[in-house]
């Protein structure tokens, strides 16, 4: 197992300075289901709200989950797709962040909608998961937060985590093959948009090449199933984000100072367009941990899946 690990104190420190903005400030942007990830639309008229449900729903058919099972969410944020898993799915979900701020939303949404007995949040990193098995984790754009030095140590991790034939669904921002690629596979040097990124937003994003990411997957022993691409759905998600920021401008100012509301604004409006250029895209993966070669999966899927490595575009 690769034991080149970051400290626990510098993610918890990094994903402070990124999430721990109030509850209010995100809510200002996202939908109501405080969905911080890309969305899904069918059409580019889907409303956000929609959007999101859509993804959820995507991944978690990909999971295969029945009633009763359980799922592991790893950077949870605020509990949307374990909320969603049990309440729809009669999932037994576990969500974990490293955010207390969303892990505090999250509980507290978990309790209004008496989801209690299905759904259990958890305060702090995926590394400390320990009550294995189970029947499926999900990771959904908590990825760019995992580095080059992580990868073999994240794969495995979930890998272990996975009873046989359990279900994996990485879900995160690629580097594109075309792209130059820094040292480190630190966000590639291209333009003001990504140094700008990298100093003021996310200070330990690290992106990686899809077939690299597959391959990394394979290497911890999972078989991967499926692969999707969501570039198109990413800008679509972001302009939602910056109108939905610049229609409760005040309010944003007023919870986080005009300086950090304009780097938020800034950051996603690039970030669209970044995504609408091919400079930057985003797949979700699916594996399983395929036992005595039986993968656990129906010989077709039960929810209709793009076709492996098409990409998935809003007509």
């Amino acid at each position: 197992m690769n034991t080149n690990r970051r400290p626990r104190g510098v993610d918890f420190a990094r994903v402070q300075a990124h999430y721990d903005l109030s509850d209010d400030f995100f809510a200002l942007f996202l939908d109501e289901s405080m969905t911080y990830s890309c969305a899904k639309f069918d059409t580019p008229d889907t409303t956000l709200a929609q959007a999101q449900l859509a993804k959820i729903d995507l991944s978690l058919g990909k999971c295969e989950l029945k009633p009763g099972q359980r799922l592991l969410d790893i950077g949870c944020g605020w509990g949307g797709m374990v909320l969603h898993a049990a309440r729809h799915h009669g999932v037994r979900a576990v969500g974990v962040t490293l955010s207390k701020p969303q892990a505090d939303l999250a509980r507290l949404r978990a309790k209004e909608l008496e989801l209690e007995d299905l759904v259990e949040i958890r305060h702090g990193d995926y590394r400390d998961i320990d009550d294995g098995p189970y029947d499926a984790v999900s990771s959904i754009g908590m990825f760019e937060h995992v580095g080059l030095s992580q990868l073999a140590d994240y794969f495995e991790r979930c890998h272990a985590l996975l009873g046989p034939r359990g279900r994996f669904v990485n879900h995160g921002i690629s580097q594109p093959a075309h792209m130059p690629t820094a040292t480190h596979g630190r966000f590639a040097r291209r333009g003001l948009s990504r140094d700008f990124t990298e100093r003021y937003v996310f200070p330990d994003g690290e992106l990686h090449e899809i077939g690299s990411v597959v391959s990394a997957i394979q290497s911890a022993g999972f078989e991967v199933r499926h692969v999707e691409s969501l570039r198109e759905h990413y800008a679509l998600t972001l302009r939602e984000w910056v109108r939905n920021l610049e229609r409760g401008w005040s309010t944003a100012v007023r919870e986080a100072g005009a300086g950090r509301a304009r780097v938020w604004r800034l950051y996603m409006a690039a970030a669209a367009l970044g995504f609408e250029q091919d400079e930057g895209e985003i797949h979700q993966v699916m594996a399983t941990k395929t036992f005595g070669g039986d993968s656990g999966l129906p010989l077709r899927p039960s929810v209709a899946l793009p076709n492996v490595l098409t990409s998935s575009t809003p007509s």
